[in-house]
């Protein structure tokens, strides 16, 4: 961020690890502060929001007292889990904060301090600031030494406690306490969810909670299989995902947070905690081709419960992580705004949209799972029939495609692309396992879908497919072309597209949607920074048509935009900022997939045993 801009944030957004427990997440910074936390689910209101409100937005900081010089931050994972280790050196002493989430449902967020080296004093800052900070707070002394933080609200009183081995004090609406730690000793503050019963939170209780969190990510990740090249990376994007998918609905996230914007101090802030069918499918193919197939099976589930109540086409675009309809976008206006960014939104007008895309991520995340999980129940399987006889009628709608154009609908290259995945997808399904559909019909619409795209979205005079039919500019979804099996990468019109995609674009690694032009308005005022998703699209369309030297090299230059834990936000600026939603699914699911098809092309036919077996269960005629 320019230090020039009248807006300061505490902590930028790349600064900062993610703990979760599959019912919501946390942000915390280098520095020891939760500045983002909704709860008690992911797509409630913030108790802490200085990230986007700062100084009034709440916070939660546990850190090492800097009075007497100042600290090194440093941040790391436990390997292979999500428990998220922040380090402060200084030249007197080593101190470690070890956050994480328990994931035996209790909601609570376990904090523990430790003196590595010398003695490390550690200060505590509580900031509750429930409902986006619109709701007054009462502190109140407990037994066991703890506080109740108690707040009205439009369904009734609501109420969070910290427990901590240190002594608390109020200091109006504050909670603050101090430990001086010898070498070697620890201290702890958790915070649990309102309830009656006063929680057992004691030394024994954080050790037990640490060892069964730790265990169950490893366990987890254990049971999956990941490419040889580049597998830490691979963990870290696939533990973020699996953070973003809800253990008791089956539904999944598109990234953790609302409001952060896609230019500093530009109006587009939108809220993505909630659940798109586009970014939910690419998920379950990225985690299917590790070897994760329970996320899919609890999605299809519940998608499939919805189908029969969004009439006859079948599916909305998103859903509340409840399967409610997703809310209403309204503005916070008392929220400053990351940088100054604002309107502040929460909710998402585009539940209100058409996107044709869906039907294709969804058939094709659905089809990648039945190759490892069997053919889907008859009831789902007459639901999928149903959707995809609707598409055959319906596939030509106009809508605002794949990046919810805020502009006039079109007929846009990535819903006719998708739509043409939906009925391949459920061909495909339809004769492997030899369920019931009207396959004729099917294929004969698959077909008109194909000459559809080859001669209505094709410009001679740019040498490319265009981002929407009678267009002259393009966009980077399409790249998914040869992913989806649309074309063979040695094809002249894709080479053709992909080098127009390059002068056009692309910036070194850097790769942006698509030019917001007069020609090709989104709707929205200002330009955004390079997609991050678009950026390892490019990369893996670059290995499959043969340029794998380079694919190589420029994904290598994305590595260096990750922030020091190797997570993305959903975009990045020329000077390397992150941008947009964090962490977001799509960037993340990009990067496996990314990284599983150069691995495969670096290795060829390496017949180390692992690798073999990686290769026996990769599909080959997936999405990517």
């Amino acid at each position: 961020m320019s230090p020039n801009h009248p807006h300061a944030v505490p902590n930028l957004i790349s600064q900062h690890g993610v703990i979760g427990d599959m019912r919501t997440l946390a942000l915390v910074a280098q520095d020891g502060t939760i500045d983002f936390f909704c709860h008690p689910d992911i797509d409630s209101p913030t108790l802490f929001g200085d990230l986007l409100h700062p100084s009034g937005g709440g916070s939660f900081k546990l850190c090492a007292d800097e009075s007497a010089g100042a600290l090194k931050h440093r941040q790391i994972y436990l390997p292979d889990t999500n428990i998220l280790v922040t380090r402060f050196l200084g030249q007197n002493g080593i101190g470690e904060v070890c956050d994480f989430m328990p994931l035996d449902g209790s909601g609570r967020i376990v904090r523990r301090a430790k003196a590595i080296m010398g003695t490390v004093t550690f200060q505590l800052e509580v900031s509750p600031r429930p409902d986006y900070a619109r709701r007054e707070v009462t502190l109140e002394p407990v037994e066991d030494g703890g506080v109740r933080v108690e707040w009205e609200s439009d369904d009734g009183p609501q109420s969070v406690y910290f427990y901590a081995s240190m002594e608390l004090r109020l200091e109006g609406d504050r909670i603050l306490a101090t430990a001086a730690l010898p070498e070697g000793e620890t201290c702890h503050v958790v915070l649990c969810p309102g309830r009656k019963d006063s929680p057992s939170i004691d030394d024994a209780y954080v050790a037990d909670a640490f060892s069964r969190t730790r265990d169950y990510w490893h366990k987890w990740v254990n049971a999956g299989r990941y490419p040889v090249f580049w597998r830490e990376l691979v963990v870290r994007s696939a533990l973020t995902l699996k953070l973003l998918t809800s253990a008791e609905f089956g539904s999944i996230a598109a990234a953790a947070t609302f409001g952060l914007p896609e230019v500093v101090g530009g109006e587009r802030n939108w809220d993505y905690r909630f659940c798109w069918v586009r970014d939910a499918a690419f998920t379950l193919h990225s985690l299917t081709r590790l070897g994760y197939h329970d996320e899919a099976e609890a999605f299809v589930h519940f998608l499939m419960e919805r189908a029969v109540e969004t009439g006859e086409s079948g599916l909305q675009i998103m859903y509340a992580m409840d399967g409610a309809t997703s809310p209403e976008e309204v503005t916070l206006d008392h929220f400053d705004g990351y940088g100054g960014s604002k309107p502040v939104r929460i909710g998402n007008a585009a539940h209100e949209q058409r996107q044709m895309d869906i039907y294709g991520e969804f058939m094709d995340a659905v089809y990648i799972s039945s190759k490892a999980r069997g053919k889907p129940a008859y009831s789902v399987w007459i639901k999928m029939a149903r959707i995809l006889d609707w598409l055959c009628d319906n596939w030509r709608l106009k809508d605002k495609g794949i990046w919810e154009s805020r502009g006039e609908p079109r007929e846009y290259l990535s819903s006719r692309l998708m739509s043409w995945v939906a009925l391949d997808r459920g061909l495909r399904l339809a004769y492997d396992e030899s369920l019931p559909a009207d396959v004729n019909r099917w294929r004969s619409e698959r077909d008109r879908i194909q000459m559809s795209i080859l001669e209505e979205f094709w410009n001679a005079e740019i040498g490319a497919f265009t981002q929407y039919k009678g267009g002259t500019s393009l966009d980077a979804v399409v790249l998914l072309m040869p992913m989806v099996k649309f074309i063979n990468p040695r094809d002249q019109m894709w080479t053709s597209t992909l080098k127009a995609v390059r002068e056009t674009l692309v910036h070194d690694c850097l790769v942006r949607r698509y030019n917001n032009t007069d020609a090709n308005s989104d709707g929205l005022n200002g330009e955004e920074g390079a997609f991050t998703i678009c950026s390892f699209w490019y990369v893996e369309a670059l290995a499959r048509t043969g340029y794998v030297a380079e694919a190589r090299l420029l994904f290598e230059k994305l590595h260096s935009y990750a922030n020091h834990l190797g997570l993305y936000s959903e975009e990045l600026s020329s000077a390397g900022d992150h941008l947009g939603n964090f962490p977001q699914g799509l960037t993340h699911l990009s990067l496996i997939s990314a990284a599983i098809w150069l691995d495969r092309a670096l290795n060829g036919d390496r017949k180390d045993p692992h690798h073999f077996e990686f290769h026996m269960l990769e599909d080959p005629d997936g999405i990517f």
